[in-house]
């Protein structure tokens, strides 16, 4: 065990912890209007911690453990065997006690069910919420998680490359929301009714911490304090502030003015698209793939969206989706020597790359969409997925939660 890296993982995984709660859930309540900021908030926290008991339980076991090509085994169920730190070897652990690993992990799982929540933000039931994060997890994120990172893994073994979860986190967390709000439906008054963001102040500030968090999200996904985390830690600093300026210059050229919305948009689609490549490209590599990634994501939340009729909330698809896909597409180049990358040694391995990338991201869309059909079944047929009309134009906050965010 090296305790250096030991301390540098614990720190990621607060880092991400961070991302979540309070970053994600004050972005995601700052986007919403005032009468759901509170049940969106409740929401995040909600599914992230669910998933945390999940991945103690069983989910790290089947993620991780030897099995198939498809899915793991059951021999860390309650993470059996993990406390005899002095011991036990764990390969993907490295320098690192096996306990150290899983949490880390615990967090990445619990973040991407945290992810799904905006696709039907401010319509959705508290309760269906949860059975669905269950059941979606369980079906969709272990076995794409086992597919891709285990070394015994399809997709693995593909050599597919997904440095700190473009295809597993925001892709899989991209397509389930999309699904999601199909499912539901569109809000009541949705393109009839202004439904702007009732605080950009908090949205920004959400949007500021989850930037801080995702240092321990890509740079802690080296597993170790080393270069590789170097690398992973500035890559995520460029393409970030890449991500932000080319979203602003493209909101600027077609709508006349920049916004703060806009902006911090960038920054969540520059973050979303470095992540698949933070470790496995060079830094030019980087700056092309936020500069793209804040470029395209804004078709991915207007024209794309307005082309599928869908009323995905938060734009989890159009930003984590279609960041996602982007980001695991030009890995596949940038990842490449002659292109600064640390990988490919030649030109011409990187069409059969960008094969493998396409099949990883094909593979996560289908096999994650499937399993939210049948989550959002299930849950529907349980307690039933939406809300009444009377509910949702009064607000979930106080019709599900007894509260309201601010004074009347």
């Amino acid at each position: 065990m090296n305790t250096t890296d030991m301390v540098w993982m614990s720190l990621s995984t607060i880092l991400v912890l961070l991302m979540v709660t309070p970053g994600l859930a004050l972005f995601y309540g700052g986007l919403v209007r005032n009468k759901n900021v509170l049940s969106t908030a409740v929401q995040v926290i909600s599914t992230f911690c669910l998933a945390i008991i999940i991945w103690f339980i069983y989910g790290y076991s089947i993620a991780f453990t030897p099995g198939n090509a498809v899915i793991g085994g059951l021999s860390r169920l309650f993470f059996n065997g993990m406390m005899n730190l002095g011991t036990q070897k764990f390969a993907l652990a490295g320098t690192i006690p096996e306990i150290t690993f899983a949490a880390f992990q615990a967090t990445f799982a619990g973040i991407t069910c945290a992810l799904v929540v905006g696709g039907f933000a401010e319509r959705m039931r508290y309760s269906a919420v949860l059975v669905f994060s269950l059941i979606w997890m369980t079906l969709a994120y272990l076995p794409i998680a086992h597919m891709v990172w285990a070394p015994g893994g399809w997709l693995f073994k593909l050599g597919a490359l997904d440095f700190a979860g473009g295809t597993v986190v925001h892709v899989n967390a991209g397509i389930a929301g999309l699904v999601g709000a199909y499912y539901l439906g569109p809000r009541i008054g949705y393109r009839r009714e202004p439904m702007q963001p009732h605080n950009l102040p908090m949205a920004m500030t959400g949007a500021s911490l989850l930037w801080v968090g995702w240092f321990g999200f890509n740079a802690g996904s080296a597993l170790g304090a080393n270069e590789t985390a170097a690398l992973a830690f500035f890559n995520t600093l460029l393409a970030t502030a890449a991500g932000v300026l080319a979203w602003t210059a493209v909101e600027w050229h077609h709508k006349g003015k920049p916004s703060l919305l806009g902006g911090i948009s960038g920054m969540v689609a520059g973050l979303v698209g470095i992540t698949p490549g933070a470790g496995l490209v060079g830094p030019a590599g980087a700056l092309v793939i936020g500069a793209l990634a804040g470029a395209i994501c804004v078709f991915g939340v207007n024209g794309l969206k307005s082309f599928l009729r869908v009323d995905d909330t938060l734009d989890v698809f159009g930003i984590h989706g279609v960041g996602g896909i982007t980001g695991a597409l030009l890995t596949g180049i940038f990842n490449a020597q002659p292109l600064g990358g640390p990988g490919l040694k030649t030109w011409s391995e990187i069409p059969y790359q960008i094969w493998v990338q396409f099949s990883a991201v094909a593979t996560t869309l289908i096999w994650s969409g499937v399993c939210a059909l049948i989550a959002y079944f299930i849950a529907d047929k349980l307690c039933g997925l939406r809300v009444a009309g009377d509910e949702e134009r009064e607000g979930l906050d106080i019709t599900l939660h007894g509260e309201t965010a601010y004074q009347r």
